[in-house]
This record gives C-alpha cells, sequence and structure tokens, in this order.
C-alpha cells in the first residue's frame, strides 16, 4: 500500500527556517514524481514543487518560494524534504506532500497526483 507520512511542522518566527519531512513506502521515491503543496483554509490548495527523477532529477518551484524553499531527497530513506528558509507569515499553512505517476516540467495542480500524506501544520509568528 502506498503511503506518504509528512512531520516536521510547528511553530517558527517570521525569518526563520523549517525543515519538513515526508516519508514514503509501499513505492521507491525516485519512481513518482513528487509534489508539495499548501494549503489555508478557505483558500485554493497552492503547488509549491514538483520534483521528477525519471531522466534525471530535476526540481520545479512556485514563484512564491522560489529561492526561499529546496526540496531535497534521501533514496536510502525513502524520504523527501521540504527545506524552508526565510519564512514569513504568508507561509502559514498546512502542508502536504503528494506522489503521482508522471513526469513534470513546471509545478503541477493536485488533479496530477493519486497519493497524499495527511498534511502537517506550518505556522509563522512572532
Amino acid at each position: 500500500q502506498l503511503q506518504l507520512v509528512e512531520s516536521g511542522g510547528g511553530l517558527v518566527q517570521p525569518g526563520g527556517s523549517l525543515t519538513l519531512s515526508c516519508a514514503v513506502s509501499g513505492f521507491f521515491l525516485d519512481y513518482y514524481t513528487i509534489g508539495w503543496f499548501r494549503q489555508v483554509p478557505g483558500k485554493e490548495r497552492e503547488g509549491i514543487s514538483c520534483t521528477s527523477s525519471t531522466g534525471g532529477s530535476r526540481t520545479f518551484y512556485a514563484d512564491s518560494v522560489k529561492g526561499r524553499f529546496t526540496v531535497l531527497g534521501d533514496n536510502a530513506k525513502n524520504t523527501t524534504y521540504l527545506k524552508m528558509d526565510n519564512l514569513t507569515p504568508e507561509d502559514t499553512a498546512v502542508y502536504y506532500c503528494a506522489a503521482g505517476l508522471f513526469i513534470c516540467d513546471e509545478v503541477l495542480g493536485g488533479p496530477w497526483y493519486d497519493y497524499w500524506g495527511q498534511g502537517t501544520q506550518v505556522t509563522i509568528s512572532s
């Protein structure tokens, strides 16, 4: 059974950093495209990154996080990470990872993905 489990959320002061983890089971991390998303209550889910490993790993980022967020992967642990730096209150959201069988060349929306984690809350506040 394919499963994704996020962890690492919490409360961080503006300007701080946080790294989220997405542990996957039931499949090999580099066989699937992995996306990170976030959602604020009352707003649409926002895709923030897309990573495909087929043919060489490439990650695409949404403009809202480009230069501040970095996706890292550890195939030995079958875990992907979202390293977030220079956080602002606008980054407050529930963050999700998702997996799908396709190759991305840009950040794509939720319907492309088949499997989702349960989400982890990130709150940026002083």
